[in-house]
């Protein structure tokens, strides 16, 4: 005797080895023995042998219509021997009987299986809804096989185009848009990114990366609505010529500067930063929009503005009008002690907008200290500035600029292409704390410092930063900052393109009037913008230096079409170098046991512009460079800690910082 019976979900056949009232002894073809409930035995038959029956009732099982048997069956329950004996119109065969039971269980929209062998038809609108249901799934995989056709052909739908950014970026895995494309990059072997870009969703690696970070931060686009920007109304003239120092690309210019002889000898430093809160306050359409972003976002070769261009044109500190500003005197003896101090709401006359590029070639350590400085205009104030901030530097007791620390600026030319999309990049190294990063970071520290202490004092709140222990926040309450020594600093300088500082000048601009302040004791609002900076300025900053590392890979490839592949490196540890030319820190698993700040020779391997990440394999050792400053442990266990590497296994969408970071548009500390 053999037997058909159910087991983990299939349908077995086998030889009955011993039969009992509660179970069996079965021996399968195979000749694996297996005991079987008897409440699992299906059907018993002499014949043919195991084997062939189930081989023969599913070739008859493929000719059975399930919509006929649907059709002649009853709406009662019924088991499947009845259903076979009036299909057959007699007694049926075991394979006739088993190739029923099967096509019975292949059919569950049909059939519904309502325990050992019995079965009973679906009504009839619970059919139509799940054929229903079935003939939208059939056409939903004919859409997706499509979709996966062209892309494995190098195209990308236009229904996948629409959405290609949340799949590139957060993928919802219930679209059929996403099933395509993930289907299309298993059967190609690539990562999703690797096909959307064979399949042309993105013009560029650059592309690629800007697009994750304005569709997280970004989401409606960087355009601005179009704005009536208000201005600052009468103010009384400085009578004073102002001028300001920034780099070649800055248009947010924020701070300028004046000297003016006093009678009897001395100066009246003016230290004039530009007041968009005079015309933007909060809750109006500016004040929310900047609320909104926050900060300026700063990049290779672009930058996403907190305010538009409108605004920035209104209150920038543009050469050759007269602008409005909330200034700080400093009265200034012969010997550079600074005996008074004075802040005032006025308008100021800029007379000229310096750029490093033009002044740092005659106004440098060597031009200063070696008494050749040439004659040019705002010779006499530069060096006088440069004197007082050395002597509030001392004052101080700590540097203002990092002298010794290079920063990197990097210029992107976007009427150049090359084989990885728009932009030639230019990197160019500048050493950090020259006489003019000195002068500037020193009178924004007195402003910061004095602006904040003015609204403590007031019981006036700001929004201040704080160090202490080694790690910077920002706090409401006045605390000191023991990086730059100062009891206080609440940033103040720079409100064209940071929230905080427009926040802050608000509340300087009312205790100056004697007005109430925009944001009072325990502000709700306050606090909430603090948060809100916070996260926004940190996500920011992790963007700017992630896209600083994909430039530093591109200007890698420039330098490899030209025949430039090895490169001088300093190791960090172990496995992890830093380039000297570009701020690029790479693993260089190849790398022998030396020393940290030994200096080595390595070539550049396995560079992914989309996983924003390449490899370093190790040349050779190098020479120390003679007069080469040295590195404190310090400094090298705040590079090791701050350089946050990708994975070992590279991920398309990796961002990963390096140090040293590029310095942003303004000199100000901190």
């Amino acid at each position: 005797m053999n037997v058909l019976f159910e087991e983990d979900g299939h349908f077995r056949a086998g030889s009955v080895m011993t039969d009992s009232v509660s179970s069996l002894q079965v021996e399968l073809p195979s000749g694996k023995r297996s005991k079987v409930k008897a409440a699992n035995v299906l059907l018993r038959f002499a014949s043919p042998d195991p084997a062939a029956l189930l081989a023969a009732a599913e070739v008859q099982a493929a000719d059975l219509d399930a919509t006929f048997l649907w059709d002649v069956c009853g709406d009662d329950e019924f088991p499947f021997e009845e259903l076979a004996r009036e299909y057959h119109g007699a007694a049926p065969t075991a394979e006739q009987a088993a190739a029923i039971l099967l096509c019975l269980h292949a059919a569950p929209v049909y059939f519904h299986r309502k325990g050992k062998g019995r079965f009973r038809k679906a009504p009839p609108d619970i059919l139509k809804a799940a054929l229903a249901g079935l003939e939208k799934k059939r056409l939903q995989q004919e859409q997706v096989d499509g979709w996966v056709a062209e892309l494995l052909a190098g195209r990308t739908p236009p229904d996948i185009a629409a959405c290609s950014a949340q799949i590139l970026y957060k993928p919802d895995r219930n679209r059929l848009e996403t099933k395509a494309v993930e289907a299309a990059a298993t059967s190609a072997g690539l990562s999703v990114v690797g096909l959307m870009a064979k399949a042309g969703a993105f013009a560029s690696s650059h592309e690629y990366h800007l697009g994750r970070f304005l569709f997280e931060y970004f989401p409606r686009g960087t355009d601005f609505p179009t704005y009536e920007v208000p201005l600052a109304g009468d103010l009384p003239e400085a009578g004073v010529r102002a001028f300001s120092i920034d780099d070649a690309t800055t248009t947010e210019i924020d701070d300028a500067f004046s000297v003016q002889p006093k009678a009897g000898g001395g100066w009246r430093i003016g230290i004039h930063i530009a007041a968009p809160s005079l015309g933007i306050q909060p809750g109006t359409p500016l004040g929310d929009i900047a609320r909104s972003r926050l900060s300026t976002v700063y990049f290779p070769g672009r930058k996403i503005t907190m305010l538009p261009d409108e605004a920035v044109d209104t209150y920038t500190l543009q050469a050759g009008r007269s602008c409005p500003a909330l200034s700080l005197y400093l009265d200034v003896e012969t010997d550079l002690r600074v005996t008074a101090k004075a802040s005032r709401i006025e308008q100021v006359a800029v007379a000229a907008n310096l750029r490093h590029h033009e002044i740092e070639p005659l106004f440098n350590e060597d031009t200063i200290t070696g008494g050749e400085l040439p004659e040019f205009e705002w010779r006499d104030e530069l060096l006088l500035l440069w004197r007082l901030a050395e002597v509030l530097e001392a004052g101080r007791g700590k540097p203002s600029a990092n002298a010794g620390q290079m920063d990197f600026n990097f210029y992107v030319d976007w009427a150049q292409t090359t084989e990885d999309g728009e932009g030639r990049v230019d990197i160019q190294r500048r050493a950090r704390g020259s006489p003019l990063d000195k002068l500037v970071a020193e009178l924004m520290i007195v402003a910061n410092n004095t602006w904040g202490s003015d609204l403590r004092d007031a019981g006036i709140p700001a929004l201040y930063r704080a160090q202490g222990a080694g790690k910077v926040r920002m706090t409401t309450v006045a605390a000191p900052h023991e990086g730059l020594g100062v009891d206080c600093y609440a940033w103040s300088t720079s409100p064209l393109r940071r929230y905080v500082d427009l926040v802050n000048q608000w509340q300087m601009i009312a205790l100056l009037r004697g007005d109430e302040p925009v944001f009072p004791p325990k502000s709700e609002a306050l606090l909430s913008a603090l948060r809100d900076f916070e996260l926004a300025y940190a996500a920011y900053a992790d963007f700017q230096r992630g896209m600083e590392r994909y430039w530093c890979l591109r200007w890698l490839r420039q330098q490899a079409r030209e025949g430039n592949t090895v490169w001088p490196a300093i190791v960090l540890r172990e496995s992890l170098v830093r380039l000297e030319h570009v701020p690029l820190v790479l693993r260089s698993p190849s790398l022998p046991a030396r020393d940290p700040r030994s200096r080595v020779e390595v070539e550049i391997d396995q560079l992914n512009l989309l996983d924003n990440d390449a490899r370093a394999r190790w040349v050779g050792d190098l020479a120390a460079l003679a007069g080469a400053a040295q590195v404190s442990e310090e400094e090298l266990a705040e590079e090791i800690a701050e350089a946050e590497l990708p994975p070992e296994t590279p991920a398309a969408d990796a961002l990963v910082p390096e140090l040293p970071v590029a310095a942003p548009e303004s000199g100000e500390a901190d």
